[in-house]
């Protein structure tokens, strides 16, 4: 901003910019409310089916945080130029006030063109009238007035600029529809702008050669400003993708003699989860700039970066920046397709992950379980934590197969310092797995929601049931909670097919025999698909009012198709005692997450005492307890389930008690009859599994 333009403004159109602002803030803030309260809402709670179960409510989903996104934005835009109008406001009254101060003595200011200006006499007394005195002014006054309009333009032309730089930043956030980054004033998007080029400069010239104190600085940075839009994208940005994997190279190198790696070891860890956060919620931006960003990192992680112990893959570098934080669904499709072509290119990749023999660093320093040298740790932790682009990379097929690599055929190595428990990989992508079939980021997820699952995320669970059915007795047993909660979640579904006779319910018979059978391996794994399932099968009858007699066949026949898993798990002539030291312990009331509790639907309270009750009845049956040797036969084992029939036929009781005493329904007495009836649909069911393998 130059001198003139400041001197003869005229704030009106930036004025009725401003009221024009407030007036969208306020119109889109009653269209925020009535798409979150009315049409979101109704959206959630109806019973949609069919192509609107996924389709539509998907769509009225993302229309609803659209309006949010869009009032937030709005908001953000009118409080900058509230901001900026009254800075600009004010530095031109206070110019006024300097040039009548000047005045005053005789001084004035013109402008000399190109932004510039000087000060000058405003009569000299050589030309004043006759009679007429002209003020005195030494040349301090003249360079006072000078020095006042200097910094007030400089006040002015940074109020400007930096309005300028940060409203075009807001906008850039999203290349389609709206950004959710909210700024009360232009000073605080300042500010993050700057703090971002101040923690970029440490990182990206001082590198692991940074003084503890630049260290200290920028975490602290990292600290404060990992949730805030701006700050992010300035910092990715500023620091590039290449320098970003070249710095995290240097800091894990083996033999690093810089000053910091023995004076801040114990603050990597919070570092790390710091600059993970900052630069995840940088992809969340759809700027120009940080969809190349995005692009030259999945393309510099293919690359080799030598340290001084070793070479190091970038894959291995950024997949541990990828453990925290939120990163866009895009970016995290994009690398993983491309680490799992690399790892199939590689064919043996931890031959690779672990450097040939070379002394290998320790690139994780969340935690103290691994090392993290293998990249597939990382991405399946940011996949676990992103649903959706958990669904498609589990369906991704092309350009090769995903969830068939990391579920069947790849070669999983122990990372661990000590080998002390669970693959720490197979864990991550167990999880990974549950997100890509459920939507939600866990079990016991606090905001997770049992809505219906999308035509992918079914497609996402039939394939990672086959293709763990595939592994057999290799079924990794980091994945059976996963894969337990991961048949609860879809437990409808399974419900029916384990009640199915004919098995034409969307889930192949054998896959699931074969799952069901490596989950009762673990008997904590077993309690909880069991207890999930005890979910389904209540709502089932508080669901079914056309045929009440439905669904007490298909409760007795799923819990017989579950012993009969449990039943060749635990007596597997053939490979041997098959389970764990688990089955020697004493049963625990299992309790599972919102997702699960959520199934039983409207019916809420009534049906979760339903539930209560049958798996009470199911864990005092101390006929349920394993032996030592594991070897219970077939009568023992149905045996054990005579509580847990009983309390599910007392349950179907009291919601059908009318309907079994119309003597048009024999067979359906309280005291007898349903007892009698769902015991044989349970000996049905284990028929149906006998017949599954082959052990009739």
């Amino acid at each position: 901003m130059d001198f003139e333009t400041l001197r003869l403004a005229d704030f009106g159109r930036l004025s009725q910019a401003v009221t024009a602002w407030q007036g969208v803030v306020e119109e889109l803030g009653a269209l925020e409310t009535d798409a979150r309260d009315d049409l979101k809402c109704k959206a959630e709670k109806a019973n949609w089916a069919g192509t609107n179960a996924t389709v539509s409510r998907e769509f009225i989903t993302k229309t609803a945080d659209e309006f949010t996104d869009a009032h937030t934005q709005a908001k953000s835009i009118h409080d900058i130029l509230q901001d900026t109008h009254d800075e600009l406001v004010g530095y031109k009254q206070q110019l006024d006030q300097a040039l009548e101060r000047g005045r005053l003595k005789n001084l004035t200011v013109t402008s000399t063109g190109g932004g510039g200006f000087t000060v000058t006499m405003l009569i000299h007394p050589d030309r004043a009238g006759v009679g007429h005195d002209v003020p005195d002014h030494s040349q301090q006054d003249a360079d006072q007035l000078r020095d006042d309009v200097q910094v007030i333009m400089g006040r002015a032309s940074e109020s400007d600029t930096t309005a300028s730089t940060v409203l075009r930043a807001l906008v850039d956030q999203a290349e389609f529809g709206f950004s959710g980054a909210a700024y009360g004033d232009r000073d605080a998007a300042v500010d993050a702008i700057r703090r971002a080029d101040e923690a970029a400069r440490i990182l990206k010239e001082n590198g692991d050669e940074m003084s503890p104190e630049e260290f200290q600085r920028l975490n602290d940075l990292l600290t404060s400003y990992r949730n805030d839009p701006l700050f992010q994208e300035e910092f990715a940005t500023r620091v590039g993708p290449k320098r970003m994997l070249e710095f995290w190279a240097d800091l894990s190198s083996p033999d690093n003699p810089d000053e910091l790696i023995r004076t801040e070891i114990d603050q990597l860890g919070s570092f790390q989860q710091n600059l993970g956060a900052v630069l995840a919620g940088a992809t969340q931006s759809d700027s120009p700039a940080m969809r190349q960003w995005e692009n030259d990192m999945v393309r510099f992680s293919g690359d080799v970066y030598p340290t001084r112990g070793g070479n190091l893959y970038g894959y291995q570098l950024m997949s541990n920046l990828l453990r925290t934080g939120d990163y866009d669904d895009r970016f995290l499709n994009a690398y993983g397709n491309a680490l799992v072509a690399k790892e199939e290119e590689l064919e043996l990749p931890e031959k690779f992950w672990q450097g040939n023999g070379q002394l290998m660093p320790r690139m994780n320093f969340i935690g103290d379980a691994e090392f993290g040298r293998d990249p597939m740790t990382g991405l399946m932790t940011a996949l676990a934590g992103s649903p959706d682009a958990a669904t498609t990379f589990f369906n991704t097929r092309e350009p090769q197969d995903n969830a068939e690599w990391v579920l069947k055929d790849r070669q999983y190595f122990d990372d661990s310092p000590v080998k002390d428990g669970g693959n720490e990989a197979l864990e991550a992508t167990g999880r990974a797995m549950f997100a890509a079939v459920s939507g939600a980021t866990g079990p016991d997820a606090p905001a997770s929601e049992f809505l219906p699952h999308t035509a992918e995320q079914d497609a996402a669970m039939k394939r990672s049931l086959g293709f763990l059915a595939a592994k057999g007795n290799d079924f990794p047993a980091e994945m059976r909670d996963d894969m337990a909660f991961a048949l609860g979640n879809h437990g409808d579904t399974v419900h029916l097919a384990m009640s199915d006779p004919l098995g034409t319910h969307g889930m192949d018979a054998n896959q699931l025999m074969e799952v069901t059978k490596q989950i009762a391996r673990n008997k904590d794994s077993y309690a909880e698909l069991t207890d999930q399932m005890h979910h389904a099968i209540v709502a089932d009858m508080f669901a079914e009012t056309d045929h009440p007699e439905d669904s007490l066949d298909r409760a007795g026949r799923t819990i017989g198709f579950i012993e009969e898993a449990r039943y060749q798990a635990t007596n597997d002539e053939k490979d041997g005692d098959l389970t764990d030291a688990s089955w020697h312990r004493t049963w625990a009331y299992h309790v599972v997450g919102g997702a699960a509790n959520a199934m039983l639907g409207p019916w809420g309270d009534a049906a979760q005492r339903g539930v209560d009750v049958v798996t009470s009845a199911w864990l005092q049956d101390r006929q349920n307890e394993i032996n030592d040797t594991a070897q219970a036969n077939h009568v023992e084992t149905y045996q054990s389930r005579n509580a847990e029939l009983r309390a599910l036929a007392d349950v179907w009781y009291q919601q059908n008690g009318q309907w079994a005493e119309d003597p048009a329904h024999e067979g359906f007495s309280q005291d007898t009859g349903v007892y009698s009836k769902i015991g044989a649909s349970a000996n049905d069911g284990n028929k149906k599994a006998e017949g599954i393998v082959g052990d009739q």
